[in-house]
Formats: C-alpha cells, sequence, structure tokens
C-alpha cells in the first residue's frame, strides 16, 4: 500500500479491528472551520458507506487511527534495518551544521529527529537556536497524532515542528519562516514516481528549498531487465490463453480484445519467488536517473538498446531502483531482486544490495503485449522507457497507442469503455481448470431448470455471460456492484459472439432490495457468484462471505429447490513458519536509537505486546512472503452454509505442529455443488487469491526430538465469525 496516498492522496485499507473499511481524504476545496479530514467507512459484508468527519479531538483520531494504520506497510518499512541505517548515515553526514530542514512525508518523524540528532550534535550550536530548525510536514491527521507520540518519547517534541498539511499547501512566511537547506524525504514506491515524487519535488524547489539545497536521498537510478516468465503471461493475456479453453464462451472476442484489459502499469512483486521460473534474457541495464537536488521534468523519455544475452520470449521487463543517498556516493540503498548481487551506481561502482525481505519495497514488473516478443541471442531489443509525473512505462515498438497519444491519454480513453481488472483475475478467467468447475456445475443445474431466473450477485462477468451462452431460455440478472454500467456496456458488447440476446440479460442499478417485482413475479431458481468484488484486492478472505449476507438479504425471492452456487464456504487452515513476514511485522523498540513502541497497537505490530493485545489479522499472498514452509496438514476450521440465512458461526480444530511457527494462515475454499465434488481452492498454493494471516505475538518452537505425531506438539484454535461486522477471531493454545 502506497504510504503517500495515505498521507497526502487516499488511501483504501481494511481494518481487523472492526466492520469497517476506510477511505481517507483531505477535502480541502470544501470550506471548513480547520484542517478537516473525512474517512469514509465501509462495511465489508454490504458494500454500504458513510463519511465521518475526523478532526482534532483526542477521542476522535485514536478512534480511526488504530483500526486504519494497522493494514498499512508503516511497520514493515520502519522495520526495514539496512534502509533505517543507510538514512541515518546520509543524513549525519549532510545536516552538520545549524540549518532548516524540511521533512516532507514525515510518518512517524523518524527522518526528522535523526536531522535534528545530526544538527544537535554538531560544534556550532543546538537545534534550538534561530540558524537550526527542522519542519515536518504530514498532511494525515492520525499519523501527526502518532509522530507527536513518537516526538514526546523521545524529548524531540521541542525540536521538531510539525505541519499538518500536503506540502504543496506550505507557505513560506505564513507556515514556515524560511525556505529550507536541506530536504530529508521518503516519499517512494516500488516503482520510484508512483507516491508523486515529482510533483512534490518541483513544488518543493520552486517554493520550499533554497538554490541548489542538500537533499537526503541526493541521486536514484531505475534499473532494468529482460526477462522470460510463463506466469507473468497469464497474468495479462487472456485473449491468448483463453484460446486455449474450450467451453465456447468468448470473454475477449475478436473485435473486443481490449474489452478486459490489465492497466498499463508496473506490477508490484516480490520477483525473487519465480527466480527458478523465469529466464534472464538480458543484462540489467539503466533506465531513468534522478537527481533529488534538482528541479525534476514532468515528462522524460529514454530509448535503450538491450541485447538479448540468450534465445527466447520477452514477457516482462523487472525493474527495480538504487538511491545514491549522499552526495560523495558512498551511502546506497537497493531495491533489487536477490540475483543481483552487485548492481552498479551510476558511476559503475559496486553496490550492496538490500538483502532483508521486505513488502513496503518490492521490484515492479512491466508485460510486453501479448504473448512476448521472441528474441535470438545478441540480438539488440529496441526499448522506449517514458516518465510522466507519477508513472514509468515502456513500449518495445508494438504499443502504437501508446506511441500515437501518451501514456495516461491512452489509459483514460481505454478506462472510458472497458473493464480493467487485477492481474490475478485475467489470469483465473483464463484457467481452464477454473472454467470448466464452474461450466460443470452449471450446466447441471440449468438442465433441469426449462426457464429459470438467475441472479449473479457479485461482479462476475463470467458467470453472467456463462449462464446466458449455456441456457437460451434463462433470464439473467446481475448486480454487478463494482462494474455497474461498465459491465452492462461490456455484456452488450459481447453478446453476439457468445451467442445470447440482452433481453434476457439486465443488469441491476441500484442497492436496494430485489423484489419479485424486478422478476417479473417469478422467484429465483439460481443464486449464484465466483464471489468476486471489484475492487477488493486487499481484502480477507471472509471478506468475501458478502455473498452470503446478499443471499440472506434476498431469501424471500428464492424458490424452495433454488441452486445456491457457491452452496458453501469452509474455512481452512495451517501452522506455517513466516520468518520475513514475522520480522518485517515485528513490534518496534529502538530504530537507530529512538524510542518506536508507542507506535506498536496503533500499527498492527506483533511480538511483546501486552497480553489483552494481538496483532490483526492481514491480506497476503504467502507464495510471495520470503521463507515460508507447511509446520502442520491443512485443516479445517468451520464450514459456512450458504444454503442458510446469515449467522454467527464458530470451530475449533485440533492438530499436531513442528517447527518454529510464526502464526496461522487462513483462507476459504468455495464449494460449488450440493456434493462435494466441485471446490475452487485458495489456499497458499493457489497464486491468484490472498490468505489471512494472524502472526503469533511470539514465535512457538516445537523441536520434534522422534518420529510420530505424538513428538510434536499438539495445538487447538478456535474460530468465530461474526456476521454483523463480518470479521473473523481466533484463539490459540500450544500445550
Amino acid at each position: 500500500m502506497s504510504r503517500y496516498f495515505l498521507r497526502n492522496i487516499l488511501v483504501f485499507s481494511n481494518t481487523t479491528t472492526s466492520n469497517t473499511h476506510f477511505v481517507t481524504r483531505t477535502m480541502s476545496s470544501i470550506p471548513t472551520p480547520s484542517h478537516r479530514q473525512f474517512q469514509l467507512r465501509v462495511d465489508p459484508l454490504t458494500g454500504n458507506s458513510e463519511w465521518v468527519v475526523i478532526e482534532e479531538q483526542e477521542s476522535q483520531v485514536d478512534m480511526f487511527t488504530e483500526p486504519l494504520l494497522a493494514t498499512t506497510s508503516y511497520l514493515d518499512m520502519l522495520n526495514d534495518s539496512p534502509r533505517n541505517r543507510a538514512y541515518c548515515d546520509a543524513i549525519n553526514k549532510t545536516v552538520t551544521k545549524p540549518c532548516h530542514v524540511l521533512d516532507i512525508g514525515a510518518g512517524t518523524g523518524l527522518l526528522s529527529m535523526m536531522a535534528a540528532r545530526a544538527m544537535s550534535s554538531s560544534n556550532d550550536a543546538t537545534c534550538s537556536t534561530s540558524k537550526g530548525m527542522v519542519t515536518a510536514c504530514e498532511s494525515y491527521l492520525p499519523m501527526v497524532k502518532l509522530m507527536r507520540k513518537v516526538l514526546r518519547a523521545n524529548g524531540m517534541e521541542r525540536k521538531v515542528r510539525i505541519i499538518n498539511k500536503r506540502s504543496d499547501e506550505v507557505e513560506v512566511g505564513v507556515d514556515i519562516a524560511s525556505r529550507a537547506d536541506v530536504l530529508v524525504s521518503e516519499i517512494l514506491d516500488s516503482e520510484f514516481l508512483g507516491e508523486g515524487l515529482i510533483p512534490t519535488l518541483q513544488h518543493a524547489h520552486d517554493k520550499l528549498l533554497v538554490d541548489n539545497p542538500e537533499t537526503v536521498p541526493y541521486h536514484a537510478t531505475t534499473y532494468g531487465q529482460l526477462v522470460e516468465c510463463k506466469h507473468f503471461w497469464r497474468l495479462h493475456d487472456l485473449v491468448n490463453t483463453e484460446a486455449n479453453v474450450s467451453d465456447g464462451i468468448h470473454l475477449v472476442p475478436t473485435g473486443f480484445e481490449k474489452s478486459l484489459y490489465v492497466k498499463p502499469h508496473q506490477l508490484a512483486m516480490h520477483c525473487d519467488a519465480l527466480k527458478e521460473e523465469m529466464e534472464l534474457l538480458s543484462e540489467p541495464f539503466k533506465i531513468f536517473e534522478f537527481d533529488f537536488s534538482k528541479r525534476p521534468d514532468s515528462y522524460g523519455e529514454a530509448e535503450l538498446h538491450v541485447k538479448a544475452t540468450k534465445d527466447g520470449t520477452i514477457h516482462a521487463v523487472v525493474s527495480w531502483w538504487v538511491l545514491q543517498l549522499d552526495r560523495e556516493g558512498s551511502i546506497f540503498y537497493s531495491t533489487a531482486p536477490k540475483w543481483i548481487s552487485c548492481p552498479s551506481d551510476m558511476n559503475g561502482s559496486l553496490v550492496p544490495g538490500a538483502r532483508e525481505w521486505c513488502d513496503h519495497w518490492k521490484q515492479c514488473v512491466w508485460f510486453t503485449p501479448e504473448k512476448g516478443l521472441r528474441v535470438c541471442t545478441d540480438e539488440a531489443v529496441q526499448l522506449r522507457a517514458i516518465h510522466t509525473d507519477t508513472s514509468i512505462s515502456y513500449d518495445f515498438g508494438t504499443q502504437s497507442c501508446l506511441k500515437e497519444v501518451g501514456y495516461q491519454q491512452c489509459a483514460a480513453r481505454i478506462q472510458k469503455s472497458q473493464i480493467a481488472l487485477p492481474p490475478e483475475r485475467m489470469a483465473i478467467y483464463g484457467d481452464n481448470s477454473w472454467r470448466c468447475s464452474f461450466i460443470k456445475v452449471l450446466s447441471n443445474a440449468l438442465r433441469k431448470k426449462i426457464s429459470s431466473i438467475c441472479v449473479v450477485a457479485d461482479d462476475s462477468i463470467f458467470l453472467t455471460v456463462a449462464i446466458a451462452h449455456l441456457s437460451d431460455t434463462s433470464n439473467v440478472l446481475s448486480f454487478l456492484p463494482g462494474l455497474r454500467e461498465q459491465g452492462a456496456r461490456y455484456l452488450e458488447d459481447v453478446s453476439v459472439a457468445n451467442g445470447y440476446s440482452m433481453d434476457r440479460v439486465a443488469v441491476l442499478n441500484k442497492q436496494s432490495q430485489l423484489t419479485l417485482h424486478d422478476t417479473h413475479e417469478r422467484l429465483v431458481d439460481l443464486f449464484i457468484g465466483e464471489p468476486f468484488y471489484y475492487g477488493g484486492d486487499n481484502m480477507l478472505p471472509w471478506h468475501n462471505l458478502r455473498f452470503w449476507s446478499e443471499r440472506t438479504k434476498f431469501n424471500s425471492i428464492l424458490s424452495e429447490d433454488v441452486l445456491i452456487m457457491p452452496c458453501k464456504g469452509i474455512l481452512r487452515a495451517c501452522a506455517m513458519s513466516l520468518p520475513d513476514l514475522w520480522r518485517s511485522r515485528r513490534s518496534l523498540k529502538e530504530i537507530v536509537g529512538f524510542d518506536h513502541s508507542v507506535v506498536n497497537a496503533t500499527l498492527g505490530a506483533c511480538g511483546d505486546l501486552p497480553a489483552s493485545e494481538e496483532s490483526p489479522f492481514l491480506p497476503f499472498t504467502i507464495w510471495q512472503c520470503g521463507d515460508v514452509k507447511r509446520l502442520s496438514e491443512v485443516f479445517t476450521v468451520m464450514e459456512f452454509d450458504f444454503m442458510k440465512p446469515i449467522h454467527p458461526c464458530s470451530g475449533t480444530a485440533k492438530f499436531t505442529v513442528s517447527g518454529i511457527c510464526h502464526g496461522f494462515v487462513l483462507w476459504i475454499d468455495w464449494v460449488l455443488d450440493a456434493e462435494n465434488s466441485v471446490v475452487i481452492p485458495t489456499g497458499p498454493d493457489q497464486r491468484y487469491w490472498k490468505q489471512g494471516v494472524k502472526l503469533l505475538s511470539v514465535p512457538v518452537e516445537v523441536e520434534k526430538q522422534g518420529s510420530g505425531a505424538d513428538k510434536c506438539c499438539l495445538t487447538i484454535i478456535s474460530t468465530s465469525f461474526d456476521p454483523i461486522s463480518g470479521e473473523m477471531e481466533l484463539k490459540h493454545i500450544f500445550s
């Protein structure tokens, strides 16, 4: 999750400590009595939302801070020791005398405190003199509140002045007395530009900084490498993956190849997890260089000629960046994958790569068009790189749309008439086994119905098209709660290719109760979903039980022999060794000499917490979580019977564990038919779904001293599901 969007623009976040999801926006265009922020609370089981005002009062800030910030990447970032040490060393080298230091996007105030300490340790004066000051600019009110606690805990509240504004709202002579001599900042995402680095630097150089300021970081270089990897191909090329299936359903028929597409932007991913499946087809190459001490350009191009090192098919460009934090070029930080043992800086010297797993910065993947680009050894590949204010894109000479109108204009034009799906959903829709599972159950059900009323409760365009394709007498009512008008236009576009008429398909553009008036006084025969809710990519698995909530809401218009698909959900779990993930989420004590223990509960830490506090459930794609290992068999915790209205559920499971257990991983397998013969698994072995992770406060080590289950640790976990909040609770006992 982007920390810049949390601070300055917009954030979507799911919480595990209350029944809401949150979106936060500073409504600067609305006249308000103070710097007011609005928090959008969204119920995961209904999709209903409401705006709530957040103001400076203690009670209101505390009420929203903890659940919102627990699922951000702040904790992971603060646990990144190489990053912290690099910034500390660079700030100590740069801030050597009293001066004005500006920290943009200050977060918990760590960089501000580093600067204040460096200034205080200089021989000339202390930070309290009129010549020396540190200004921390942070727009997000809950984070400002947390920063104040950190500053107080470290005796720094009088050495760092906080401004609760966006940096482009700060004015010299109004908010700060003078322009700053030094800029320290960390507003970088995995792509490098996605957190608004360029517009932030432009405004800072124009309005807030002296001429030729010192900056930390000082310089950055982005790198890339051409790779072959079929996993990348499956994530975006539905046209060709669908050509390999035989169900007769055409989600991307001829002439409508762009009807479903992945947004043309880089995908952040832990590429190390795919190293064994990759062929590296080039040496690493430089793409762009950025100088923080100068005003950056909003647009840039680089014409690259990259030599292929072996025969293969280019499926993607994998990219990363290297920071030079000091002017002299002795302090670096790299987001390179582990197979790049010594990335080079812009002068050709060797830079040690960051070796610890972290989740706040990953590598990025840019997909090549369609099936990829075939190359031969020593062939020169022409690659055009383009950067805008907030993104980097690539053109291999086949993306004429990008050449003609530019990256952002092209993306905006496509957005008006087509549907942009997450890469994982594109891969699922192209998976023959997944499609066959649904087609099998639907075909059996429709054979028993001469004329049926079918309701698609979620955003599944596949199921809507499938029913209309399989039965020429069924009427399909789709809610498409996230896709709405776009979904309706799409269904009309592909109707001819799939052999159905739109007079049998309707998208219900309303959130209210479905009535018999909508079904022409007929009861519903099929009530189905995948489940899939557009925009819910970072939801916990059980938040998809929104399908169960919807089914309950429409209970009065379901026929007695209605087919519910899926008919059941099975909550499964296993104990796992997750050392990298646990380390990245562990509670904080000192960070380069600064006490951060006051942030642990707010940021959802694990380890060294009071007995009454636990780390929250977090959504993760387990196969990308670094070093992972199963320590138990997969076991069933509880079942959700969708044939009945939604109700509280609980379950208990006993199992044995052997090894160092860092937590439990939970997911839901979706049972499609009453015979339990067709199941859609979503566990850690499945790459296209996120699982829910419950990290332990302290890892539990169980040494296996012999053979047999009696030499392992018997473990009991109990879970309960609240149908009002949509949240899950888990308790465990190691005996």
